[in-house]
């Protein structure tokens, strides 16, 4: 992917989107007063006291007790975690149903950088003082996720660019040394793999391709690992073009041939994990945090790689989606001068570094990638730091709720052989263009 812009919408558009609610739950505050007391870009927050952080589930079990460090230190405004659904979907949903009810119950929330345009456009979230964050040390493209029309509003915390994992052991059984840089090289692996006693009928590589978000992940990446885009950086929608078709049908001819596994469609991330761990594939994209939950469970038998290429002559790999979380404070929050403190400490280089070597998070800090001890126990972290340096946004839409539903709603039944790519991307770029009319 490109370098994650900031949103860039005009200011009559802008105005629509604050006068009309756009999330795919309906209606919120779009306007007027933002609930609590606020402050953030123009003031002083206000209120002290306990605190709620709100995120999705938490697979790593770690951020409970990470989060104690905090509540010993501060004894009269401990925080307490909730966790949400492992779905982003259904995260969002959560939050959107919360603000929508302008409920104290959740304070500080993590946003999935994606959709931090529709909480700042709805007043939902606070805006945050940018120079109480060190900008000038994290990376350029992560930073912007947190900007809604030039103004910070949600803080990232944890980046994410997508990566691929492949089983060594059995690669290395089957004479397979190198990591594979293409596509072609995957298939050539995989064949290699299925010589094998036992192995005939493993599966060659995975995604998350289940209906939800991460399926408008993968198939935006293969859109743009072909030179194509759904929604250019100025708002078009220009998702019906040769090489968005291109991208599609490669997905299409995946599955078509049994290069895809007929039940990755029911792949969300943890299901895709299991089915690697478990002897069912051979290669699978997934994001930073499985290194350290598969590491426990495989040990060195597995390898880690740059998404490859769609062609062969795409030796430099593919495009990955701009993946991360942002923290912001909620409007309805009571205690908010507790909360921008939290953040601030959530946020900070000692506790990205905890995040990395605790949970294998994505760092948000250019010198958590270069430190030398860091790549010696993370060998992956220059290629990560390089496909997020590279990645492309997904659509940067106010209501993105409603875009990545339609797009899944459009490509799910060309992977299920019930649709052709040249009409679902007809129909999606009809569909796109009536829920962006007014954006640009």
């Amino acid at each position: 992917m490109a370098t994650r812009k900031g949103i860039a919408l005009a200011a009559g558009a802008a105005a629509m989107v604050l006068m009309t609610a756009c999330s795919s739950g309906g209606g919120g505050q779009a306007s007027g007063d933002s609930g609590a007391s606020g402050g953030g870009a123009t003031g002083e927050f206000e209120g002290r006291g306990p605190i709620t952080y709100v995120q999705g589930k938490d697979n790593s079990g770690l951020m409970a007790p990470m989060l104690e460090d905090w509540n010993k230190d501060h004894p009269n405004e401990k925080v307490e975690m909730i966790e949400l659904s492992a779905e982003a979907d259904q995260q969002r949903n959560s939050m959107v149903q919360n603000a929508q009810t302008q409920s104290d119950a959740y304070c500080v929330i993590s946003l999935d950088n994606i959709h931090v345009a529709e909480f700042a456009a709805h007043r939902w979230v606070e805006p945050l003082n940018e120079a109480d964050f060190p900008k000038d040390k994290i990376l350029p493209a992560v930073w912007q996720t947190g900007l809604y029309r030039d103004q910070l509003y949600a803080m990232p915390h944890g980046s994410d660019g997508g990566i691929l994992y492949y089983r060594k052991d059995l690669l290395e059984q089957a004479g397979v040394t190198d990591p594979p840089k293409t596509w072609d090289d995957m298939k050539k692996g995989c064949e290699a793999v299925r010589g094998l006693d036992g192995h005939s009928d493993i599966g060659c590589y995975g995604g998350q391709m289940a209906k939800y978000e991460g399926l408008t992940v993968n198939v935006d990446e293969a859109i743009h690992s072909a030179g194509g885009q759904i929604v250019s950086p100025e708002g078009e929608v220009v998702v019906d073009s040769p090489e968005a078709l291109k991208g599609l049908q490669t997905l299409e001819n995946a599955f078509k041939d049994n290069f895809i596994p007929e039940e990755a469609l029911t792949y969300k991330e943890e299901e895709g994990r299991a089915a690697f761990e478990a002897d069912r594939l051979v290669y699978y994209r997934n994001w930073p945090y499985q290194y350290s939950l598969t590491k426990e469970k495989l040990g060195d038998k597995f390898g880690v790689a740059p998404l490859p290429g769609l062609t062969a002559d795409q030796p430099e790999g593919g495009v990955s989606s701009l993946g991360g979380h942002n923290v912001a404070i909620s409007s309805f929050c009571k205690n908010k001068a507790t909360a921008y403190d939290f953040i601030k400490w959530f946020t900070s280089e000692e506790i990205g570094k905890r995040m990395l070597t605790e949970q294998t998070l994505a760092p948000i800090y250019t010198a958590l990638y270069e430190d030398p001890e860091l790549i010696d126990q993370y060998p992956y972290l220059p290629a990560l730091k390089g496909s997020i340096e590279s990645a492309a946004p997904r659509p940067q839409v106010v209501n993105y709720g409603d875009v990545s539903a339609a797009i899944q709603d459009a490509v799910f039944p060309v992977l299920q052989r019930q649709a052709t790519p040249e009409q679902a991307l007809k129909d999606l770029s009809a569909k796109l263009t009536e829920l962006t009319a007014g954006q640009q």
